[in-house]
């Protein structure tokens, strides 16, 4: 029911239509509608075949009898598949099919066919909705299609697409395209309007415009070109003349019947006559002809004249009388007394014939090199005949082309490889900055550096018979030219290393040992010794042999090997076996010797064994001491005059003995000992070693010994030679003494076998062949050259070798040059003057004399330049343009007067002094004729005043690069050279060129102005200059006091680089230093020690002075110490030992009372147990010193307390610290370094100590302390020498320029000096005048003998001379100045000085001749080349004399080409000002010319204006709004309705600024509205025109604000000038008042105007 109801709404349009008659239409259309459903129900089928895909084509053999499957099914029409059986079995498609198997191979059989694109079709065309743009700028977008088809290759046959797609996708149908817009013709402005093409009677004046851009993609065609207008200068006195003689152009040239028959049959007859008449005066002329033809037939056959088959013919005009409407008539109504000549003599027209190519020239390459470059083959032809009498030209002679020889019996090529020579030494000082090398000593320099070599091209060696390879491998190493050799040269420097001496370091002394025998073994001598030794910790470049003594000795009485010594003195054991009393100590001893070594203990039988120690163990009453404390070191190593070697010792009172009965306490005396120690004398001895002298040989060694030792091959060393060095014994701070002072024992040695290096002779290559000498054909040969020819160092001698030839490189002067081998053009006489047979002129008036214009011939042949003869083709390559071969002449007629060529104008005596003159005479019977005797007719001398040269010479164009004299080396400020650098500052010179004008200002010779050409002033390049720094600061002190710290030093900027010196390093901004060297440094923990003194005295607080015990307080002194190797030495400040190591300074204690249990002091604690815990505990004891009395008992003898962790129990780990800045060497600038780190024993709170803490736990060090590491070379940049100054860029003129270039052959590196910029050097050329041959203007058209037609125009070619900038303009030189140059013009040899032209008959319309093409345009749009590519046009426009022949007129041409380089032109609408109604409105181009077409006609501004009404009101007009306004200065009055009611005057305040002259103000009454003149140029000024009135006549605000601001500045004025004028109160103010006056009368004279 919705469609139904749908059906009706749509029905219901239908107007006044009753709802019954509706409802039914409705109920129709319904049952219409179910109806069409069952049917189209019925007739579509349940049940279809569908089908998949095609699969692959299958198939056993490649092309089309492959198959190919899909799968076919039934489905329902709901889309569920079905049995078979349900559809229909007739329609059920194919499952299988035939196919083209496609193999790889069929990539070359088949291929896509690409049509051509078919036009662009706009996109508006294609597609419906798409509307075209109104206005078309870039162009209107298009599609192109094009057909695309796979093809068989072979014969273009169709085949599927799918074969082709099985190797490449189908290429794209079709493609985006722009369809540009039209470009309508555009033309120039008209010409102004030609003179009237006659002198009286109705003419014709013209004006021509010319094309500019032809008409593109379908604009708008060019308008007429030329328009007329008629004009009359006046009536004509007589009758016009109607009619014109005109000559046609010249007809082919031919010869005439031959006459050969007729003379056969007259032979006999006429032989006679012709006698006579030979002898008689009547001659036939064309008989004479004839046996001067037969006369000269051997002249003809000359040298060359088989190539110029030349026959001379004659050619004829037609001569017509032409009416000036254009019509021919009788040749009798043109009146004339003569008619022009209708026939000359031509020569023959023949094409230039050539004979077959030669064969094939041998290949120019002899050898095989399947990579190296071709060779090249040649063949020729010759001439046969050459083009004359205009006929085509010779085709190429020569043809040319690549080849390879081929064959078993072709040799290869030589091939040629780069050699190099040995490295030389390295050397550093190259490396150092200025500022290092003013430091001076540059010995022993180390580290990193350079290196040279030198790079040769050489023969490469083949595969040689050995009979020859001796020779060859001398071959082998002969340099050639570098040209040869084709790949890259190897490098010429590297950075290279020379390992820095490692200097002895050596550990402290060791303490002094006991005094010993010198040798054990030997016991006889009683002298002895106590000595100290010292090791060497590293290892030093060249052995141990230059390392400082390590053993010093001091002489000693009583010496002995071995030595009991007491490691500990057992419990003291009372006598008696008594609990206490005196008693003694047995002490435990140990046998060492001499080294303190632990020995076997027999060793010691001579020794005296240690005697038991007497002690006293206290009873309960006596008095306690503690015992004794070790012996201090001693205070002096050594005892003399005046110091003492003494060692103490000291003990304490622990408790007082009971008033009675009791030991006592001893004084405080008795509590100190003292004993004397190193009582030996303070004379120290040790043995001194020299340096080790050179290796020598060995005379004591065999010979076969040193023989065998150099026959070892490549071995370094050849021999084993011998060192010395002197030993000496020496007594510190005295000097040598005799040798017995010292041990003999530890004596060094003074010999020791040394390696012999093997001497090295120097090797150099054999000569390089001498260098080709200069071809002398350019130049003249009056320069000798020379040549040159080397040889290379490639191996330095050493050892004492071979020295080198002092020779490497020779010179001589090259052979006298033989000529060169060039080609000219030799002339041979002109022929006689041939005229136009008798039988064409024997109607013409005056034939009977043979004379008149004829053309005469020669032949030309070539010449070697040293006259032998040579092919014309030869000359055709090498020599000028030919000469010409005919030239038209006259024979003279009786009448004529005949004239010798003129002389050689005669010499001047000097510049503008006198005249010089130049003569002819008469020839012939030419003297005898009195017509021929005028003087003014045919005048026999020239005279022409001296010529006045005067030169002047200026300066021309910049000055030049500043370059520095040849040859120069950069010295460095020491006179040592610089790495790598060419003499690249200091002074120099700069120059001009100088260019020398005559007195017409024609450039010439700078000879003439006796100059050499130059101007040259000094000039300075300054140096460069490093980057300075200062000195090295000290090293920091380290950072820390016990473990790892580091230090640093570092440098200060003291001077920048400038004028492209070494650069700085990179700047610290924060201190502004410039490099820093940081070292870890290790401070010994055990360095700083505290010494505590023993306890003092007790000093009891609690009084008891009866029993002296009790509580009381103990105390000491505690200092900080430097520890050394033999102990605390001296005291040093507090704070550089640990504080919290520091030893308690006082004690309170409880001193035992008489009868009381005496301890010892606490002993160490032990050590706790590692990982710290608090499970485990620590312990320390005491033990006992005096037993208690009775019924009292002892205090605890040990004591425990808990391990806490960073209290009393620690754990250790090693830390690591940073890298070091790497260490060079302090002779070294950069290389191989080292970089340093440390390791560190950390305790758990972070606390850094002693390492042996973290030894002890034998934690694991998996560190490596040192690492290799390298510092950036500073290599300086490295240029090549300039090379030779290369030839001028111009042949002539005043920019000719001389280059030179050099090239960077070693980079910069690190911090080293940058490249210079300027890379090359110029310098100007000598200046010389460019001479040139040039045209000048055609000649007006003249047609001899007749009023119109076909005629000639003629030219000179004349000789230029001009400055080659092309902003002068040539000047007019004689020919003599050009006379080196070839004849051409513009480059075209061929000279043409006449041609053909046509002058109009009157009445005649004609097309002008061709513009010059305009300048290249290119389709753009706003700067941007759309991709159409330039053009450029010519045109010819039609002109006309006679307005009858109007109609006649031939149609205007253009002619349009592509071009490059096109300019892109913008057209824009320009409108001048409104005059009246209408104003000019034109098109400009962007370069400022005026066109027509071009501008967008629909964007063109309105030119006329009209209201509507009319503007009647006086001073009315329209405006561009189209309603009526008033002129300039009117101010307009409106009705109420809108309109103009009349245009009133405006007073005009007139404002002058800067420039003008008026300065008084004024009214303008009477205003003339017209456009103010355009201001003059340099007139800095401009008026300002203010109207006070507005629109509605009113006044405007601003002249209210201006009147008030006027009467406030005109009260100001008053007031000052009243205060100014004032008399003053004070005449002692009278001297300020003279200063004011001025400043008063100034401001009254401002007032006043």
């Amino acid at each position: 029911m919705g469609l139904a109801s749908r059906a009706v709404g749509t029905l219901g349009v239908l107007k006044g239509a009753p709802v019954s008659s509706l409802w039914r239409i409705a109920l129709l259309f319904f049952s219409i509608w179910e109806l069409d459903a069952q049917t189209a129900v019925e007739t579509k089928p349940l049940y279809i075949w569908q089908t998949g895909p095609w699969g692959r084509c299958m198939g056993s053999e490649c092309g089309p009898g492959g198959s190919q499957s899909r799968a076919v099914w039934c489905a329902h029409a709901e889309g569920w598949t079905t049995l078979h059986t349900n559809c229909d079995q007739a329609e059920r498609p194919d499952n299988q099919q035939s196919c083209f198997r496609v193999c790889d191979w069929h990539k070359d059989l088949y291929d896509w066919q690409l049509g051509a694109w078919n036009q662009c079709v706009p996109v508006s065309m294609r597609s419906a909705g798409v509307q075209r743009p109104a206005v078309c700028t870039r162009g209107e977008e298009g599609i192109q299609t094009r057909e695309v088809g796979c093809v068989q290759k072979a014969d273009g046959v169709p085949a599927e697409d799918a074969i082709c797609e099985y190797f490449e996708p189908k290429p794209r149908l079709e493609q985006a395209c722009l369809i540009p817009c039209p470009r309508d013709c555009v033309v120039s402005e008209f010409s102004l309007w030609t003179a009237c093409s006659k002198t009286c009677g109705m003419g014709l004046q013209n004006r021509i415009r010319f094309i500019l851009a032809p008409p593109l993609f379908g604009g708008a065609a060019c308008p007429n070109l030329t328009e007329f207008q008629t004009c009359q200068p006046g009536p004509c006195a007589g009758e016009e003349s109607l009619y014109s003689l005109r000559v046609g152009p010249w007809g082919p040239c031919s010869v005439p019947l031959p006459r050969q028959a007729r003379q056969k049959r007259e032979k006999m007859r006429e032989k006679v006559r012709e006698r006579l008449r030979e002898r008689g005066k009547a001659k036939d002329p064309e008989t004479r002809e004839l046996i001067k033809k037969k006369r000269n037939r051997n002249r003809l056959n000359r040298p060359g004249g088989k190539f110029w088959d030349m026959q001379v013919g004659y050619q004829t005009r037609e001569v017509s009388c032409v009416h000036k409407a254009g019509n021919a008539e009788a040749l009798s109504l043109c009146s004339q007394e003569t008619l022009p000549v209708t026939f000359q003599a031509c020569v023959l027209p023949k094409d230039c014939d050539a004979t077959e190519w030669s064969e094939w020239s041998p290949c120019s390459k002899e050898c095989y090199d399947p990579n190296g470059p071709k060779g090249e083959r040649t063949r020729v032809r010759k001439v046969s005949q050459f083009p004359v009498g205009g006929g085509g030209d010779c085709p190429e002679l020569e043809e040319k082309e690549a080849c390879s020889p081929q064959g078993e019996a072709v040799p290869p090529c030589i091939v040629y490889s780069w050699k190099t020579t040995e490295w030389t030494e390295c050397r550093v000082d190259v490396l150092l900055s200025q500022q290092d090398r003013r430091r001076g000593n540059q010995t022993g320099l180390c580290g990193g550096g350079t290196q040279t070599r030198e790079v040769y091209c050489v023969q490469s060696a083949a595969d040689t018979p050995p009979n020859l390879s001796s020779l060859r491998s001398r071959e082998a190493l002969r340099p050639v030219d570098s040209d040869l050799c084709l790949g890259v040269p190897p490098d010429t420097t590297q950075l290279c290393h020379i390992s820095c001496p490692v200097e002895c370091e050596v550990s402290s002394w060791s303490a002094w040992g006991p005094c010993t025998y010198e040798n054990c073994q030997d016991q006889a001598a009683k002298k002895g010794f106590k000595l100290r030794k010292r090791r060497i910790v590293n290892e030093p470049t060249g052995g141990t042999g230059n390392c400082p003594h390590l053993v010093e000795a001091i002489p000693c009485e009583e010496p002995s090997c071995f030595d009991w010594l007491v490691v500990k003195l057992e419990e003291c054991v009372p006598d008696n076996e008594k609990e206490c009393g005196p008693g003694t100590q047995i002490p435990q001893v140990q046998c060492v010797n001499s080294d303190g070594e632990h020995v076997e203990r027999q060793l010691c039988r001579d020794a005296i064994l240690p005697m038991p120690a007497i002690c006293e163990v206290p009873c309960s009453k006596d008095c306690a001491l503690s015992p004794w404390t070790s012996w201090s070191l001693c205070s002096h190593t050594c005892s003399g005059k005046n110091t003492e070697g003494k060692q103490t010792r000291a003990r304490s009172i622990l408790a007082y003995n009971a008033g009675e009965g009791g030991v006592q306490c001893p004084n405080v005396s008795a509590l100190q000992e003292v004993r004397s120690c190193n009582d030996h004398p303070c004379t120290v001895y040790h043995w001194q070693t020299g340096p080790w002298g050179q290796c020598i040989e060995d005379s004591s060694l065999p010979s076969t010994n040193t023989s065998a030792g150099r026959t070892r091959g490549t071995d370094a060393s050849c021999s084993v030679g011998m060192q010395t060095r002197k030993v000496i014994c020496v007594r510190v701070n005295v000097g040598q003494v005799p040798p017995k002072k010292c041990p003999e024992s530890v004596r060094p040695d003074t010999v020791r076998p040394c390696l012999l290096p093997c001497k090295r002779d120097c090797i150099v290559t054999p000569y390089s062949d001498w260098s080709a000498c200069p071809s002398a054909c350019g130049a003249g040969g009056s320069i000798k050259k020379k040549q040159y020819r080397k040889r290379v160092i490639i191996q330095f001698p050493a050892n004492g070798g071979q020295d080198c030839p002092e020779v490497l490189n020779q010179e001589r002067e090259c052979e006298a040059p033989s000529v060169c081998q060039g080609y000219r053009w030799k002339t041979h006489k002109w022929r006689r003057c041939q005229l136009v047979p008798w039988s064409v002129r024997q109607d013409s008036p005056g034939a009977q004399e043979t004379c008149g214009p004829g053309l005469q011939v020669r032949a030309i042949s070539c010449r070697k330049q040293d006259g032998g003869q040579a092919d014309v083709e030869a000359c055709l390559k090498f020599a000028r343009s030919m000469p010409p071969l005919t030239q038209p002449c006259q024979l003279p007629c009786q009448e004529d007067c005949q004239l010798s060529t003129w002389s050689k104008f005669s010499s001047c005596t000097a510049d503008c002094v006198g005249v010089r003159t130049r003569k002819r005479m008469l020839v012939g019977k030419s003297k005898k004729r009195d017509q021929c005797k005028n003087n003014q007719m045919y005048p026999l001398s020239e005279t022409q005043y001296c010529p006045c040269n005067k030169y002047n010479a200026q300066p021309v164009g910049n000055w030049s690069d500043c370059i520095l004299p040849e040859g120069a080396r950069m010295e460095g400020q020491l006179g040592m050279k610089v790495q790598g650098d060419i003499k690249e500052c200091g002074q120099g010179y700069r120059y001009q060129a100088m260019v020398c004008y005559d007195q017409d200002n024609r450039i010439v010779e700078t000879s003439r102005c006796n100059s050499h050409g130059y101007i040259e002033e000094a000039c300075i390049i300054p140096c460069p200059s490093d980057c300075k720094l200062s000195e090295w600061s000290n090293w920091s002190r380290c950072s820390k006091s016990c473990g790892s710290g580091v230090k640093v030093r570092s440098k200060w900027l003291r001077e920048k680089p400038y004028n492209g010196g070494r650069p700085c390093p990179k700047l610290d901004h924060v201190n502004q230093a410039q490099v820093y060297e940081v070292v870890p440094c290790l401070s010994d923990c055990g360095q700083y020690v505290w010494v505590a003194e023993p306890w003092s005295v007790w000093k009891v607080s609690n009084v008891d002075l009866k029993e002296n015990c009790g509580e009381g307080v103990q105390t000491r002194k505690v200092r900080c110490m430097l520890n050394t190797v033999d102990g605390p030495s001296e005291q040093v400040d507090d704070y550089l030992c640990d504080p919290e190591d520091m030893p308690l300074g006082a004690r309170n204690s409880r001193l035992p009372c008489p009868e009381d249990c005496v301890l010892s002091d606490w002993g160490a604690w032990s050590p706790c147990s590692l990982p710290c815990s608090e499970n485990s505990t620590r312990e320390r004891s005491a033990y006992l010193l005096r037993q208690p009395g009775e019924e009292k008992e002892c205090p605890p003898t040990a004591q425990t307390e808990p391990c806490k962790l960073n209290s009393n129990c620690f754990h250790y780990s090693y830390n690591i610290t940073d890298w070091s800045t790497c260490q060079l060497s302090e002779r070294a600038v950069c290389g191989n370094g080292i970089k340093t780190r440390m390791l560190d024993c950390v305790r758990s709170d972070g606390k850094s100590v002693d390492l042996n803490f973290c030894k002890e736990l034998g934690l694991e060090r998996k560190w490596q302390m040192n690492a290799s590491c390298v510092v950036e070379c500073p290599v300086n940049c490295q240029l090549s020498d300039w090379s030779a100054w290369s030839d001028c860029t111009h042949s002539c003129g005043l920019s000719g320029k001389l280059w030179r270039r050099r090239t960077v052959i070693q980079a910069p590196q690190g911090d080293g000096r940058p490249c210079p910029s300027q890379m090359e050097q110029w310098k100007p050329c000598l200046v010389k005048p460019c001479y040139s041959w040039r045209y000048s203007s055609w000649s007006e058209c003249k047609s001899e003998g007749a009023r119109c037609g076909e005629g000639l125009r003629f030219r000179n070619v004349s000789c230029f001379v001009s400055d080659g900038s092309g902003q002068q303009d040539s000047s007019l030189v004689d020919d003599e100045l050009c006379g080196d140059l070839e004849p051409s013009v513009d480059g075209d040899t061929r000279i043409v000085l006449q041609e053909a032209c046509t002058v109009p008959c009157p009445g005649e319309c004609y097309l002008t001749d061709w513009t010059v093409w305009s300048p290249c345009q290119l389709s753009c749009v706003s700067g941007d080349d759309l991709g159409f590519g330039s053009v450029q046009v010519r045109s010819r426009a039609v002109v006309a004399q006679d307005p009858e022949n109007l109609l006649q007129c031939p149609e205007q041409e253009l002619e349009a080409r592509p071009c490059t380089d096109g300019q892109c032109f913008e057209y824009k609408w320009r409108t001048g000002p409104w005059r009246g109604s209408s104003r000019h409105v034109w098109c400009q181009r962007s370069d400022g010319l005026n066109v027509t077409g071009g501008c967008l006609a629909t964007a063109k501004p309105m030119a006329d204006r009209s209201c509507d009404p009319p503007c009647t009101k006086p001073r009315s007009l329209c405006t561009e709004a189209g309603v009526c306004g008033c002129e300039e200065g009117y101010t307009e009055v409106m009705t109420s309705d809108g309109l103009l009611d009349q245009c009133t005057v405006i007073p005009v305040l007139e404002i002058p600024t800067a420039g003008d002259n008026k300065a008084d103000v004024k009214t303008i009454r009477a205003f003339n509205p017209t456009q103010p003149a355009a201001s003059t140029p340099g007139r800095a000024g401009r008026t300002w025109f203010l109207q006070p009135f507005g629109p509605d006549g009113k006044l405007k605000t601003w002249v209210y604000g201006v009147a008030a601001g006027a009467f406030v500045l005109l009260v100001f004025i008053i007031s000052m000038t009243y205060l100014a004028c004032k008399k003053p109160k004070k005449p002692q103010r009278r001297q300020m008042n003279n200063r004011l006056k001025p400043l008063t009368l100034a401001y009254d004279g401002d007032a006043d105007m």
